[in-house]
């Protein structure tokens, strides 16, 4: 699993301008060339039409939206990460740090800011 992900990050990290990505030719460089705040509406719409596909599922259970739609938004994310410089490793290591925490410890444990920051 995480060898799709290692490589679709390899890719997105290439579409950086830095590394050559082409604005004129690449959908993510174009995002990159635009900047966070491009970068952070994408994952807004990815996420709203992701809540608003699992709501629909509910109703007529068909759940393939669902998948379509958290793959966009999974997407789109890697972007954002790539943007920040870090990789779908480092949200692993994060995810394994906190594995057998209790959600509510792992919350209390952390900054001030961080829990506004949700």
């Amino acid at each position: 699993m995480s060898d799709t992900l290692q490589r679709l990050a390899e890719v997105i990290a290439s579409r950086k301008p830095a590394n050559g990505g082409n604005p004129e030719t690449s959908y993510v460089a174009l995002l990159f060339a635009k900047g966070d705040d491009a970068i952070l509406k994408k994952i807004g719409e990815e996420a709203t039409e992701t809540v608003m596909a699992a709501k629909d599922a509910r109703v007529d259970g068909d759940v393939s939206h669902v998948l379509y739609e958290c793959a966009d938004l999974w997407f789109h994310s890697l972007i954002m990460l790539a943007q920040f410089n870090l990789t779908p490793q480092n949200v692993l290591d994060e995810l394994a740090r906190r594995e057998g925490l209790s959600g509510i410890s792992e919350k209390a444990s952390r900054t001030l800011y961080d829990c506004a920051a949700e």
